[in-house]
C-alpha cells in the first residue's frame, strides 16, 4: 500500500462527519467537511477548489473523474434554486449525497468531496421560519457544506439572519455567507459592507470559511464583457485579513481563463462555483474556451454534431423550450422535465457527455485554479485535527457590545450600498 493509500484510508476512518456514517456506514467514498476543502487549498497556496453545481448526474460524474484524473479536492454543490422545494433539477439537496457516494464506490474516486448546499437564499421572515426546520434536513440528507445567503436583503438584516441561523448549521459543516447579490456590474459589494457582514457575525463568535461577493459577475450566460473585477476582489480580501476568512468566487462561467487566473493568483479565494459552463458542455452545446455558450443569429445554442445529448434528444428539448417559452439561458429549466429521457439515453451518449464535462473541468483544476494534488493535503489535515471536524480559522477580535441589534442597524445605516437594481438572474 502507498503512502498515498494509507493516508486515503486513515483519513476515511476519522474523516467522514457523523450524518455521512450514518447515511453511508460501509461507504469507500471520503466525504468530508467543507471546511477541510479550504484548509487545504490555504495550504497549498493560490489554489482554489472547484466547486461544480450538479445539475445532473453526468455533471457529477464528470467532475468526479477530472478530480481523480487531478488527484484534487472538489465540491459539489446545487443551489436552492436548482435543488430546492421548487428546483428545476432533478438533483437536489437531499438526493446529491447519495448521488455522490454511489458514484465514488462505482468510479473508485478517492480524492475528498464536500457536499455544499449552494446559494440557501433567504428574503422573507417566512424564509428565516422555514429555514429553521429545513436546514437540519439539508444535514440529515449527506450535507457537508452550506451557503446561506441573505444578500438579498438590506445589511442589516442579512448579518441578523446570518446570526440566527448559524446555530441550525453544525459546528462541524464548512459555511459560506454572501455579501452582495451576483449579478453583474450593478450593486457591486464594496469594502464597508464585506466588513460590516464579516465583523459583525466575528462578535458572535461566528467565523464563516467563505465570503462571496458580487465582484462584477453574474449567472448564466456572460454578456457584458466584463466580468470579474480582480482589483475589487483583491482590496476586499486585504481588508478583511484579519478575519482569515476566504473568497468564494461566484458567476464564473464564461469569465476568461486569464480573469479566473488572476483570481486564482492575487485573491485568497479557495472556492470557484462552475454551473452553466457544465451545462453547456454536458449538453453538446456550442461554447468558448471559458464554457460560455455560442448563440447563432437568433440567439439560440448551436448544438455540436457528436457531442453531449443525441440529437434526437436535443430537438426534443428544443421543441420543449418553445412551447414553454424559455429562452437560451432558461433552457436549464428543462433538466427535471427531461432527467428520465437522458438517462435512457444509450451508454455511448451517457459516456460522452460525462467525458465533456470531465475534460473541461480538469483544465480548470489542473491549468486555471491550481489544485492538482490537494487531496494528500486533505487527508493530512484531518489526520492532524484527528477529528472530522476543523478548527475555526479565526479568532473573536469584535466586542459583542459594539452589535448589538441597536447599534447593527445604526451601522447599516450609514453604509453606501445599492440594492436598487432588480435585473439579473442571480438565483442560482
Amino acid at each position: 500500500m502507498t503512502k498515498n493509500n494509507q493516508a486515503f484510508k486513515q483519513a476515511l476512518k476519522i474523516g467522514r462527519p457523523p450524518n455521512i456514517k450514518k447515511l453511508f456506514p460501509n461507504s469507500n467514498a471520503l466525504i468530508v467537511s467543507g471546511k477541510f476543502i479550504d484548509r487545504a487549498l490555504i495550504k497549498k497556496g493560490k489554489a482554489i477548489a472547484l466547486a461544480a453545481n450538479g445539475r445532473s448526474y453526468f455533471i457529477i460524474k464528470g467532475v468526479l473523474q477530472a478530480a481523480q484524473k487531478a488527484n484534487a479536492a472538489v465540491i459539489l454543490e446545487i443551489a436552492k434554486s436548482e435543488g430546492g422545494i421548487n428546483g428545476y433539477c432533478a438533483v437536489n439537496f437531499w438526493n446529491l449525497a447519495r448521488i455522490v457516494d454511489f458514484l465514488c464506490n462505482q468510479l473508485n474516486i478517492t480524492v475528498p468531496v464536500a457536499i455544499h448546499a449552494d446559494h440557501y437564499k433567504i428574503k422573507t421572515a417566512k424564509d428565516i421560519e422555514e429555514a429553521k426546520n429545513q436546514i437540519p434536513s439539508l444535514f440529515d440528507a449527506g450535507i457537508t457544506s452550506m451557503a446561506n445567503d441573505a444578500s438579498f436583503l438590506p445589511e442589516d438584516k442579512n448579518l441578523n439572519a446570518n446570526i440566527l441561523l448559524s446555530s441550525y448549521i453544525p459546528s462541524w459543516a464548512g459555511f459560506e455567507t454572501e455579501v452582495g447579490e451576483i449579478k453583474g456590474a450593478a450593486g457591486l459589494s464594496t469594502v464597508e459592507d464585506s466588513l460590516f457582514l464579516t465583523a459583525g457575525l466575528n462578535a458572535y463568535n461566528i467565523f464563516p470559511d467563505w465570503l462571496a461577493l458580487n465582484n462584477g459577475t453574474v449567472h448564466g450566460i456572460e454578456e457584458s464583457g466584463g466580468g470579474i473585477q480582480v482589483e475589487l476582489t483583491k482590496k476586499i480580501h486585504r481588508t478583511l485579513a484579519p478575519y482569515t476568512i476566504s473568497g468564494a468566487q461566484h458567476g464564473t462561467s464564461g469569465n476568461s481563463l486569464a480573469l479566473l487566473k488572476k483570481i486564482t493568483e492575487q485573491t485568497k479565494t479557495t472556492k470557484a462555483n462552475v454551473a452553466t459552463a457544465l451545462q453547456m458542455i454536458s449538453w453538446g452545446v456550442k461554447t468558448t474556451d471559458t464554457g460560455n455558450a455560442v448563440l447563432d443569429d437568433n440567439g439560440d445554442f448551436i448544438k455540436v454534431k457528436g457531442l453531449g445529448v443525441s440529437q434526437e434528444v436535443w430537438e426534443e428539448m428544443q421543441i420543449y423550450a418553445l412551447n414553454h417559452n424559455l429562452k437560451a439561458g432558461d433552457l436549464k429549466k428543462s433538466n427535471l422535465a427531461f432527467e428520465n429521457r437522458l438517462m435512457s439515453q444509450s451508454k455511448k451518449i451517457k459516456e460522452r457527455m460525462a467525458k465533456g464535462v470531465e475534460e473541461f473541468a480538469y483544465n480548470l483544476i489542473k491549468n486555471i485554479f491550481n489544485s492538482e494534488n490537494t487531496a494528500p493535503l486533505v487527508y493530512e489535515s484531518i489526520i492532524e485535527a484527528d477529528s472530522y471536524s476543523a478548527k475555526p480559522k479565526g479568532e473573536k477580535i469584535e466586542n459583542k457590545k459594539d452589535w448589538t441589534p441597536e447599534k447593527i442597524i445604526f451601522k447599516a445605516s450609514l453604509l453606501k450600498t445599492s440594492k436598487d437594481d432588480e435585473t439579473g438572474d442571480f438565483d442560482d
